[in-house]
């Protein structure tokens, strides 16, 4: 497994990137998270590449309906928010074998 797509099957950018390396015949695993969240330590190195506040879609439908709009959390409170809300997830996530993309 070279390529994991973290995403939903709604998202236009997850869709473009699955299609993007299908282009380029390159073997995809994709995670919908939709069916499941990415366990602890898979985004964990997400968020140690990123940071957790970076990995948050602002501009999400989940975001606007929990109303986290004039939250300022610290790394740890986002982190624990996006274990439990993997739809405030920036979409796509990709990972590519050992490293992150």
């Amino acid at each position: 497994m070279p390529v994991q797509i973290f995403g939903t099957k709604k998202s236009a950018d997850t869709r473009k990137a699955q299609r993007f390396f299908a282009e380029r015949r390159v073997p995809v695993h994709f995670v919908d998270l939709a069916e499941r969240a990415p366990a602890k330590g898979e985004l964990q190195r997400f968020v140690q590449k990123f940071g957790a506040a970076a990995l948050v879609d602002r501009d999400s439908r989940r975001f606007q309906e929990l109303g986290l709009g004039p939250a300022r959390y610290g790394e740890a409170k986002w982190f624990e928010l996006l274990l439990d809300e993997p739809f405030l997830l920036v979409q796509p996530l990709v990972r590519v074998k050992d490293g992150i993309a």
